[in-house]
């Protein structure tokens, strides 16, 4: 480690200069040297380490009573050991000599008073802050790396209109748990800190994205004071007499996006107060990274289900609702009705929020990212969700309104994969845009950067303008499995759907009719459907389009075909976009083992619906189970499905993000 500063010695009187424990001082013994002198020793008091620094090439390391020859360039390094109880209690001396039989020419003498000075937090991702880290300054990722973490304060532990990164003050205690603990050591006599102070400092742009509070103890909010954040780049540290240890708390106030890194750093200085102009004697920095915005694939266990009580013209969706209890009691997982007073009878809630979560290793929480399509639900995330433990994190467009594809329907993830040598331990994002260099629809800029910013789970943008609604659960879901690979890939295939309906044709069955049992909806034999010049026209355009996705996820998530499953599905242009033409399977609810899905309403086959038995061929063995529900007029005729009507909160990841390798 290079000397931070060095001290110039004098034969004529003591010098006198302070140090920091651990950190290396250069004493310059070249400064001042007697007449006649060629070689010079040093020696010291028991707490003070003396280091020769020299080049083996030039110089030998001296035997017996020689002594270090003052013309090869020796450098002395010395470092103390520990804090010093008095002002100049540690001491090293120089002496000079002509010859190894003289005496000594003269000597210089150094009084050294030792300080600790240390900004630390939880470098080590062990929950504890731990001094001594070497590496401090920089942030490694990978399971051998270190650095600290810091989570955005984005849930709301006191009742209040926001969350708690918009307070300016502390609201609770219980708010400390969100926050890194960083702790400045400053142990040293008090008579040092008389002619000595210490800085805290932060960047411009590092202020506004955190919140630093200095700790006193007690339990009161008062002994909590806000010392660094917005508007707050400095704070010269208030050390009380004997204090040896201060302790902070850190928040995040925004999460890595496309003008920042997720990097900050914060920095103590020791500066001398003794001359007329302040000089900084010592720096020590610690760097933070924010914690990202993780999404939870299908493939993770259901906390939540989350669906809307809704009316319309077709009545109450109570039946659906009662379906969804079904269901969410067979997966064992908790039941949430957002009631009409909250949504406004906007039932799409998929398409508003998506759940993730962020961690850091002293606390995780739930993190609901509030889409900007601003309908019905709009208010329900930050007004019902957002809570105690529970985060909310939103990206607004500014200068024009959402798209369709700026829903969250739009919006997915995989399970973990490896793609060659390189691992997404935490799945790949997948949104949905327009056909590359075309002028269609894509999810919004600030959405999608916000995404990229997070860096652990790597954006893959699919074409789903091919789609009237636009978004990627029309045509692609991923399901739990309890094989070696743990998942498969869902996609809507009208090749399939067709190839079905032909092979019943051959047997006998093409009089048996699409839509059979619903009151609403005109019949469709097979023999019609596979005659049908424009849907097979139109599904041969939708199988291309599904076709270029397919490729992309193959290589994009390092996928064979073994691992995609194939669901019958046809769709049929309206103009030039694409809409299902019987409810879509692939828009499912996955809960665990238990799929709820859109009954398709197929041809029925010695009384069994053709779609819902090959289904569960497919994926029955696959240890799934497919509970097949009716969404037809709530739902399907909104163009919409079970997916778009449903959120499902899942259990984070055991894996920790920082152990990524990017």
């Amino acid at each position: 480690m290079a000397p931070q500063r060095a001290v110039q010695l004098s034969l004529k009187k003591p010098t006198h200069a302070m140090c920091v424990v651990g950190v290396e001082t250069l004493v310059n013994v070249y400064s001042d040297v007697p007449k006649g002198a060629n070689t010079f020793g040093v020696s010291g008091s028991s707490e003070v380490k003396i280091y020769m620094v020299y080049d083996p090439a030039r110089v030998a390391e001296p035997t017996g009573r020689a002594h270090w020859p003052l013309d090869a360039n020796v450098d002395v390094v010395v470092v103390a050991d520990k804090v010093s109880k008095d002002l100049n209690d540690l001491k090293v001396k120089v002496s000079y000599f002509e010859s190894p039989e003289a005496r000594a020419l003269g000597h210089s003498v150094l009084y050294l008073t030792s300080v600790d000075v240390s900004l630390d937090a939880d470098t080590g991702r062990t929950g504890k802050v731990k001094k001594g880290s070497s590496d401090k300054k920089t942030w490694r990722w990978g399971s051998g790396g270190s650095g600290a973490i810091l989570l955005v304060n984005c849930d709301r532990d006191v009742r209040g209109s926001r969350e708690d990164l918009h307070a300016s003050h502390l609201r609770s205690l219980e708010d400390l748990q969100d926050m890194s603990p960083m702790v400045l050591s400053c142990g040293g006599p008090d008579e040092l800190f008389e002619s000595h102070k210490l800085v805290l400092k932060v960047s411009l742009p590092d202020s506004r994205r955190l919140r630093v509070f200095c700790a006193r103890g007690g339990t009161s909010l008062s002994n909590y004071k806000q010392v660094l954040g917005p508007h707050h780049e400095v704070y010269e540290v208030e050390r009380h007499p004997g204090e040896s240890d201060i302790q902070f708390y850190v928040e995040g106030l925004a999460f890595p996006d496309t003008s920042f890194s997720g990097l900050i750093s914060l920095s103590i200085s020791l500066v001398s107060t003794e001359a007329l102009s302040e000089v900084s004697l010592f720096t020590d920095s610690v760097t933070f990274r924010v914690a990202p915005w993780i999404m939870t694939p299908n493939t993770q266990p259901p906390l939540e289900l989350y669906v809307c009580s809704v009316t319309d013209v077709h009545g109450r969706n109570d039946k659906f609702l009662e379906d969804m209890a079904h269901l969410a009691l067979k997966a064992n997982c908790k039941l949430v009705v957002c009631p009409r007073v909250d949504n406004h009878n906007d039932r799409w809630i998929q398409d508003e929020m998506e759940f993730g979560y962020i961690e850091a290793p002293h606390k995780s929480f739930p993190v609901v990212f509030d889409s900007p399509r601003n309908r019905g639900l709009r208010d329900f995330a930050l007004k019902k969700i957002l809570g105690p433990d529970f985060g909310y994190v939103t990206r607004e467009i500014q200068y024009a309104g959402a798209s369709g594809l700026d829903s969250f329907g739009n919006l997915d993830v995989s399970p973990p994969v490896r793609v060659g040598n390189k691992e997404y331990p935490l799945g790949r994002i997948l949104i949905g845009g327009n056909f590359p260099k075309s002028s269609g629809r894509r999810m919004a800029r600030v959405v999608r950067d916000f995404l990229q910013a997070q860096q652990v789970q790597a954006p893959v943008e699919l074409y789903s303008d091919w789609l009237s609604v636009g978004h990627v659960d029309e045509f692609l879901s991923f399901v739990p499995t309890s094989d070696q690979k743990g998942f498969r890939l869902l996609l809507a295939s009208p090749s399939a759907c067709l190839q079905l309906f032909q092979e019943l044709k051959e047997k006998g069955y093409g009089e048996a009719a699409q839509f059979d049992g619903l009151k609403h909806k005109t019949k469709r034999s097979i023999n019609d459907i596979l005659a049908d010049k424009h849907l097979r026209r139109d599904s041969v355009h939708v199988q291309k389009c599904i076709d270029w996705n397919r490729d992309v996820l193959k290589r994009e998530l390092g996928l064979s075909e073994s691992d995609i499953v194939d669901i019958p599905q046809l769709f049929f242009l309206k103009g030039a976009y694409a809409e299902a033409f019987f409810p879509d399977m692939v828009n499912m609810v996955v809960l665990g083992k238990y799929l709820g899905i859109p009954k398709p309403f197929g041809p029925l086959i010695n009384g069994r619906c053709c779609l819902e038995e090959k289904v569960r061929s497919l994926l029955e063995p696959l240890g799934l189970h497919c509970v097949f529900i009716d969404d037809f007029l709530s739902y399907h005729q909104l163009l919409g499905e079970i997916h778009c009507g449903t959120n499902v909160r899942r259990k984070p990841f055991s894996f920790r993000w920082w152990n990524s390798v990017l």
